[in-house]
């Protein structure tokens, strides 16, 4: 099925699996999707299985956005009190389309605890009270993680079989461009590897790891390796704490879910990996490099790219979104040391290359999910493989067939349909949950506005500058503005720092944006009167690091 076709369903308010082959553009068609929504006023929420895909997608946990946390099993009186949680109530009757990423790692146990809070919270005796929901996920890839048992999948759930959903198996193939190796993954998700296949993968084995990112199956090889390469550099090292805001269990799950650590010990010349995506930097998830040193002044690492291009790695924030508003969140240097890493913590990453040791495999889908992380046979080094690593599960080969020929049905019926009966569809739908027709979002006014730029391009800057004052002057905060902008909180804050120093910024309309309170403020603006602005870090330093550097831009600002 194509995303094109994927994208028609999900419209018309069908509940829907999403799956695929990696690089087969899931998350481009989920963020399309929730892009439609929102330009029609549909509130969506979207979540994950795990911390680490949340914070991928800029969401939260399913296990926190329902109240369930870490419960094993829900009694009626446990559904009453989840039931009473304001929070939780607010956010479930709120929404109109819940997604679930990373469905795989999801116990199936786990599902049906969501399928009854819904109903419960809702009133809605209908699977998921109601709400349309879209699971998303490949099975191939990591299984869920139980205490000793095996786990049940969400699709062995009542939640599932209820919920009567549409397959769509996307079939087009975004991230690999090497048809070889491409028949080696899809060999190996359909058990129909040969001895082509193998002996392929074999030309790929090296004991010559190189500078490229290493996978390992266990967290022991991992924490050697990158040990053990960073202590062969130079004695002199520098350490970005985590800097952390919001209620500790949200913290927490933030910190279990981000990639880089609590605590950064960085070296020069040490070799490191960008673990969010910043399009301003010209980086992703995944984007390799080596330490070149520290920004003068404020000492923030200088990436060197494989690309020659050097990058300074300044703080950026993991959050949990409620209602559009950052309920926690941590900061922390975007960087990990990339000597090495899990196959576990690999799963959404796209590499250029990777050396690979499976030889210790021993979970079906890690070999997969290993292989799969680059995008050419050529970027695959295979320093060991075992039997273990090319196998996947059974019960998942099964499904898998079962839903290819459901996606298939489901290909053929919306491409029988009329462009205008299609239409008619999205228009009830969107009716139906609330929305409206004739609707725009913010982040559409922006695309507009920098198609516009691109044609006047002289105008480009003030342009910007006025757009982001437009939005701050309607009341939303930093965060807000920066999510609907597609940009960083960084950015909106020196939009804001232009536009004072060009006697645009009305100080008496923006007070809602600070949120210090004025004894704090004032001690900042202390600190600033006597070191200066800049550079940030003697101020920064003075404060015992109690503020973000962007906390202090901001109280710059109102100075």
């Amino acid at each position: 099925m194509t995303q094109a076709d994927a994208i028609a369903i999900l419209k018309t308010g069908q509940n829907v699996f999403l799956t695929g082959e990696p690089g087969a553009g899931k998350s481009h068609t989920v963020n399309t999707f929730v892009a439609w929504l929102r330009s029609h006023g549909i509130s969506v929420a979207v979540t994950a299985s795990t911390g680490i895909a949340s914070t991928h997608i800029g969401g939260m946990t399913i296990h926190s956005w329902s109240g369930i946390g870490i419960a094993m099993f829900l009694s009626k009186n446990d559904l009453q009190e989840i039931a009473t949680r304001d929070k939780v109530v607010r956010r479930v009757k709120y929404t109109r389309v819940l997604i679930i990423d990373e469905i795989s790692m999801l116990d199936g146990r786990t599902l049906t605890m969501v399928d009854a809070v819904c109903k419960t919270v809702r009133k809605n005796p209908a699977p998921f009270g109601g709400l349309q929901v879209v699971l998303v996920g490949d099975f191939f890839q990591l299984p869920p993680v139980t205490q000793g048992e095996r786990a049940t999948f969400a699709f062995d759930a009542n939640a599932w079989s209820e919920a009567k959903l549409t397959i769509c198996y996307l079939s087009e193939q975004h991230r690999q461009e090497d048809a070889a190796f491409l028949g080696v993954l899809s060999a190996l998700r359909m058990n129909e590897l040969n001895d082509d296949h193998i002996a392929l993968l074999n030309e790929r084995r090296t004991t010559n790891a190189g500078d490229m990112t290493k996978l390992y199956s266990h967290n022991m090889d991992v924490d050697r390796m990158n040990t053990s390469e960073l202590a062969k550099l130079m004695p002199k090292s520098f350490t970005h704490r985590m800097r952390t805001k919001g209620a500790k269990p949200l913290v927490e799950q933030i910190m279990r879910g981000c990639l880089s650590p609590e605590e950064l010990v960085l070296k020069v010349g040490a070799k490191v990996m960008f673990t969010k995506n910043n399009p301003e930097w010209g980086v992703v998830n995944g984007t390799t490099g080596t330490i070149d040193g520290t920004q003068h002044g404020s000492g923030f690492p200088v990436v060197l790219l494989r690309s020659g291009r050097k990058v300074t790695a300044e703080p950026m924030d993991w959050s949990i979104i409620s209602d559009g508003v950052p309920i926690a969140s941590v900061v922390q240097v975007p960087l990990r040391l990339a000597w090495a890493m899990t196959v576990h913590k690999s799963q959404g990453m796209s590499l250029d290359a990777a050396f690979i040791d499976l030889s210790s495999a021993f979970a079906y889908g890690q070999g997969y999910v290993a292989l799969s992380r680059v995008r050419t046979l050529a970027g695959l080094h295979l320093a060991g493989l075992n039997a273990r690593a090319l196998q996947v599960d059974p019960l998942v080969s099964e499904r898998d067939e079962e839903f290819r020929a459901l996606s298939t049905e489901a290909e053929e019926q919306i491409g029988a349909m009329s462009a205008e009966d299609i239409a008619a569809r999205h228009a009830q739908n969107i009716f139906s949950m609330g929305g409206t027709l004739e609707v725009k979002s913010e982040k559409e006014k922006v695309k507009s506005l920098e198609e516009a730029f691109e044609e006047h391009k002289p105008k480009k800057d003030a342009q910007r500058l006025e757009y982001t004052l437009e939005l701050i002057l309607s009341g939303k905060n930093i965060a807000h503005v920066a999510d609907l902008r597609s940009r960083t909180p960084g950015t909106i804050i020196e939009h804001l720092e232009k536009l004072k120093t060009k006697g645009k910024l009305p100080m008496d309309k923006i007070g809602h944006i600070c949120t210090i309170d004025k004894g704090k403020l004032a001690a900042i603006h202390a600190a600033m009167k006597e070191l200066g602005f800049k550079p940030m870090k003697p101020v920064h330093d003075r404060l015992h690091g109690k503020f973000s550097y962007d906390a202090l831009k901001i109280a710059h600002l109102f100075l």
